[in-house]
């Protein structure tokens, strides 16, 4: 066809189905004799390579084993007497050499006698173990194959060492003087398959009457194969405007009568658009047009190119459904993106009723138009929920906003779910339940029929409610409604709710395990702490405690303590524990028992804080085998104790602040109380200061902790002041101080 056309043919589209044959039989002979020739010379180097290992092994233990050579080994000069021996052997054995060397490895013979009395290079080990060692190395003489053998002395112990080898080079040579041989029978063998391969080919040309193998099958592969099994449709226009050729894909694709060959395209009936494509002839790529109910995708190229006939080749590919998918595709990621985007608006705190909240207000604006969020009255408690049975009480807890007209349950109200309705057997089922028409009322009405008329009379014509199920437990159920939006509510927007309430259930156990938790550290701290001042007569106290967020329920570890001594004296105690929460309340317990307990033994407050250390270190030693513990080791304590009687002060510290003594007149100063090491890590004493107290001084304690946080100012606060009036009452401040303020 090429040729047809005025068109070069290249040299292998020329070649007939003989000459295709033919180089294709010389090409199979020609790497067969390769392959054997190859083969052949691998096994001569890898036969003569074994003849050469076998060869060193025996010669050296003939000579080993030769009579004299022991003896000569153990005396004074082996060299004098083996060395022409073995030259004498290497050239009758055909070996490249014979090294005798002691069982140090040096050597008393060599072919080079410069080498004599140097180490010998290789594995002798196992041939002074008495064993033989055949191995492949670059030696002295360059690359060779040896073998050593141990030379054994009349009592059985080896004397010395013999090796025998021989150099690669003479392997090669050896194994090269086969190869004329060898190449000319691979060249006979070439010659003579070539003579058959071309009497066959001969043969075969007289058979095909010359005719190549694009000439044989262009009618039958190019009109049936391509034209009619390709999914695509092709149309061919001859540069007079006229259809050339249209395969069954395009006639179906474009409704083509079934005699159109030869027609003009605005003969074709087809729509303008298309029209003007399949007359221009232009180039296109991917260009989309509408035909009839279809979508498809055009491809035209011109076939003048190169030299080719004038007109034009146009492929039609239907992209109907895939453009459906790509839709559906977009569906998808986009509920993929809703998901992630809840990840981040729900959950942001762990508050229940503001999760519920979260995930009512997200739902309403970006899957349903109302949505409401009943929880079980135990999880809004911070109890583990149990199991829904008939009558289980819930509590309207988040509602979509200015919906309660629509006749939806306002928040705050409670709700039991009748098991008959569709949403009560549900959920005792841990199941979601889809509605998609609410005008049916299909037993969902049951619930209360004059609110769900009356939701139904405001517009709303589907639902969907889904259990909150976090840890195999069901903590309430979430419900959305569809009003403005008309479409109702089908299996996939099921599948995203579920996706939805799924990962907002969890924020809202996590809310709700965290406030049963922080209500435990509340109740524990509270009951840990002081509830009133002892009576005492020495000092006048006022105290103040404020944990970190006390506002949102924070929970710390410090405490303070007034202990009365005997002697009318007073022990006053500030503390922290590392931490914040249930395990730092109860440690600060502990912490605040011992101390107690401490105080009755009537000691320095540098022997109450080193008993103390000692009971920290305990106590985290018993703990270190449980990873849920937290450490004790890092609390820090200020024990101090007044003696009203002499206005003395002592006091000594734990990693703790330095105490504050205020003056009537507004001035301060610290109390340069030496620093010890934080309770736990021991080593170190505590040293004690004594202060003489003025009688119209104040001794301030504060422990802060703003370095924990930069966002408060003070964490933690608590003080107490007191000076020496009697006739003071102690008094609580109204309103948390500032550290700066705060007195003891």
């Amino acid at each position: 066809m090429a040729a047809r056309y005025g068109r070069p043919r290249s040299v292998l589209r020329m070649r007939t189905v003989a000459g295709q044959v033919f180089l294709l039989q010389v090409a199979i002979v020609v790497l067969l004799v390769a392959a054997a020739v190859a083969a052949l010379v691998l096994q001569s180097r890898a036969d003569s390579e074994t003849e050469a290992r076998n060869r060193s092994v025996a010669v050296a233990e003939t000579f080993a084993s030769a009579p004299g050579t022991a003896a000569a080994l153990k005396s004074p000069d082996p060299t004098a007497l083996l060395q022409p021996r073995a030259e004498r052997a290497r050239e009758r054995s055909g070996v490249d050499f014979i090294v005798v060397m002691g069982t140090d490895s040096i050597r008393y013979t060599h072919p080079l006698p410069d080498r004599i009395g140097r180490k010998f290079v290789g594995n002798v080990g196992p041939a002074l173990r008495g064993g033989v060692v055949v191995e492949r190395i670059t030696g002295t003489i360059g690359p060779l194959v040896q073998a050593v053998v141990p030379v054994v002395g009349p009592d059985g112990t080896v004397v010395g060492l013999v090796s025998a080898g021989v150099t690669l080079e003479r392997v090669s040579g050896a194994a090269e003087g086969q190869f004329p041989l060898l190449f000319g029978s691979a060249a006979g063998i070439l010659l003579l398959a070539t003579g058959g391969t071309a009497l066959v080919s001969r043969r075969l040309r007289r058979q095909t009457h010359g005719l190549g193998p694009t000439e044989m099958t262009r009618m039958y592969e190019h009109h049936d194969a391509v034209l009619h099994a390709v999914r695509e449709g092709v149309v061919i226009v001859g540069g007079d405007g006229r259809l050339l050729l249209a395969n069954d894909e395009a006639r179906r694709l474009l409704a083509l009568p079934p005699d159109v060959e030869g027609r003009t395209v605005p003969e074709l009936g087809l729509d303008p658009v298309t029209t003007e494509l399949l007359d221009s002839g232009r180039t296109v790529t991917d260009e989309l047009h509408p035909v009839g109910e279809r979508l498809l995708a055009v491809n035209q190229r011109s076939t003048d190119r190169n030299g080719g006939p004038p007109g034009s080749v146009t492929t039609l590919r239907d992209t109907t459904e895939l453009r459906a998918l790509t839709g559906r595709a977009d569906v998808a990621r986009g509920r993929l993106n809703l998901l992630y985007e809840a990840g981040a608006e729900i959950g942001t705190t762990l508050d229940v009723v503001r999760t519920c909240e979260e995930l009512a207000g997200f739902a309403a604006t970006r899957f349903a138009d109302l949505a409401t969020v009943d929880v079980v009255e135990s999880v809004l408690q911070g109890e583990e929920p149990a199991a829904i049975r008939e009558g289980t009480e819930m509590r309207r807890t988040a509602l979509s906003a200015g919906l309660e007209d629509m006749g939806l349950h306002p928040v705050g109200s409670t709700l039991r779910f009748v098991p008959s309705t569709p949403m009560g057997s549900g959920l005792g089922r841990g199941e979601a339940v889809l509605e998609t028409d609410l005008a049916d009322f299909a037993g969902w009405q049951e619930q209360n029929p004059v609110r769900a008329r009356r939701l139904v009379d405001n517009g709303v014509h589907s639902k969907i409610a889904v259990p909150l199920r976090a840890r195999g437990a069901i903590l309430g159920v979430a419900m959305f409604w569809r009003s403005a939006n008309p479409a109702p509510f089908d299996e996939e927007d099921l599948s995203l709710a579920e996706e939805l309430v799924a990962r907002a259930a969890v924020s809202i156990d996590n809310a709700r395990r965290y406030s049963r938790e922080h209500t435990m550290a509340v109740t524990l701290q509270r009951s840990l702490l002081p509830h009133g001042l002892p009576e005492q007569n020495a000092l006048d106290v006022a105290y103040r405690y404020l944990p970190a967020h006390a506002g949102r329920g924070g929970v710390g570890g410090d405490w303070f303590d007034i202990i009365p001594l005997p002697g009318a004296r007073v022990a006053l105690v500030v503390g922290d524990v590392v931490g914040h929460g249930l395990h730092a309340a109860a440690t600060m317990g502990r912490l605040r028992t011992a101390v107690h307990n401490f105080s009755t033994l009537d000691v320095p407050p540098g022997e109450i804080l080193w008993h103390l250390d000692e009971l920290v270190a305990r106590i985290d030693q018993g703990e270190a085998f449980d990873p849920t513990e937290a450490a004790v080791t890092g609390a820090t304590c200020l024990y101090a104790i007044y003696d009203p009687a002499s206005g003395r002060c002592t006091m000594a510290r734990a990693g703790h602040l330095q105490p504050v003594i205020v003056h009537r007149d507004g001035t301060a100063e610290l109390a340069d109380v030496p620093g010890g090491p934080p309770l736990g890590l021991g080593g170190l004493p505590f040293e004690t200061l004594d202060v003489i107290l003025p009688r119209a001084a104040n001794w301030c304690s504060t422990r802060t902790a703003s370095s924990r946080t930069a966002a408060v100012t003070s964490t933690k606060v608590w003080s107490s002041c007191a000076a020496p009036s009697p006739t003071t009452r102690p008094t609580r401040p109204s309103r948390p101080a500032r550290p700066s303020s705060v007195r003891w």
